[in-house]
């Protein structure tokens, strides 16, 4: 049977030639097997994340893409299923993303904290990208790192890595990033909540600094539940969600960063990337129109579905081997970003609290 020895579109380990074929031009058929692969793990993983607190479906199914690709050998008939869910899927889950995020909730928190989720942002992006430079880190990795940590972790790294990566040239460094989030934001699980009772903070303050320094949505909510739950859970994840919020304006930036470095292939990137206005959409359609429970729900398990597909085919594309040759300085960087946040968010709560 032939096998498909590791990326969806590429081989990342031999530095094989990439496919031609692009999404557009593949046969409808052929995508099927790597689709139903990716969305079959994604519902298992959504079925499993419920029981490993702090661990979301999102981190459970790259996990499980790395650990599968490094042990069975996929079939190559998987490959283009693979490739679309890594890039159709995640800009379709992207889009669904917006319909947590609700602008009433958001303004409830004051314009005092919506100030420190935009410093906390903007510093620990351009913080991440000078730290990147001064331990020798390459830049594309820096910008996902900084973009992952700051903002809504795996899925901040997957929508960055689309606008700077459409092609999939540095896909070793989307899932390195991802690694790296998973690592640092299930260690601030724990020392969020420790750090926070030993500075005698209430829980509601500790709250909001969970929510503007831990990285993944799920990890915040586990953090918030640790710290006393309640009112701490409840601003934890709504300072989260502005967050996320911070996703549109920041790959609007960077899609404009992409123009000015000129044409790729005789084409212009765009202005800004379509699934980054379709996010904004849901954004408005969440925050004004009246829908209903169900909808919301339904919205929310479909978007977790399509991210965990989409997570699942970037760990695919990965060998552990190449994940050990990237060294000690990324980590060093996600540490330091961590830090960095950490350090920003706590000191803009204190201020506005």
């Amino acid at each position: 049977m032939d096998v498909m020895p590791s990326a969806p579109s590429r081989t990342l380990a031999s530095g094989a030639a990439p496919s031609t074929s692009t999404p557009s031009t593949l046969p409808a058929l052929s995508i099927l097997p790597g689709l139903a692969l990716a969305l079959g793990v994604a519902v298992v993983s959504m079925l499993v994340a419920p029981l490993l607190p702090g661990i979301s479906a999102l981190v459970l199914a790259i996990v499980v893409g790395v650990v599968l690709a490094n042990v069975v050998p996929l079939p190559r008939a998987a490959a283009p299923g693979l490739a679309i869910a890594s890039k159709k899927l995640l800009r379709a889950g992207i889009v669904l993303l917006g319909l947590q995020v609700a602008l009433g909730d958001l303004a409830s928190l004051g314009i005092g904290m919506l100030l420190v989720v935009v410093a906390e942002v903007g510093v620990g992006i351009l913080g991440t990208v000078l730290l990147g430079r001064l331990v020798g880190v390459g830049r594309h990795l820096t910008v996902l790192i900084a973009c992952g940590f700051s903002i809504c972790g795996a899925a901040a790294v997957a929508a960055a890595a689309g606008v700077t990566d459409p092609d999939d040239e540095r896909e070793e460094d989307t899932v390195t990033a991802v690694a790296l989030v998973v690592l640092c934001g299930s260690l601030m699980i724990v020392l969020v909540p420790a750090a926070a009772a030993l500075m005698g903070l209430h829980g509601e303050t500790a709250g909001l600094w969970a929510g503007a320094s831990i990285h993944e949505v799920a990890q915040v909510v586990a953090a918030g539940g640790a710290i006393g739950g309640g009112a701490a859970l409840t601003v934890a994840v709504i300072v989260k969600l502005a967050r996320v919020l911070m996703l549109a304006p920041v790959m609007a930036v960077m899609s404009m960063q992409q123009r000015r470095h000129g044409a790729k292939d005789g084409k212009q990137p765009p202005l800004v990337q379509l699934f980054v206005v379709g996010f904004l959409a849901m954004v408005l359609v969440r925050s004004f129109v009246p829908l209903p429970e169900p909808v919301l729900e339904a919205g929310s398990l479909l978007q977790t579905l399509l991210l965990a597909a989409a997570m699942f085919a970037l760990g695919t594309g990965v060998r552990i081997s190449l994940l050990k040759q990237v060294g000690p300085r990324p980590f060093l960087l996600a540490a330091l970003s961590t830090a960095l946040v950490a350090s920003v968010a706590l000191g803009g709560v204190l201020l506005v609290a």
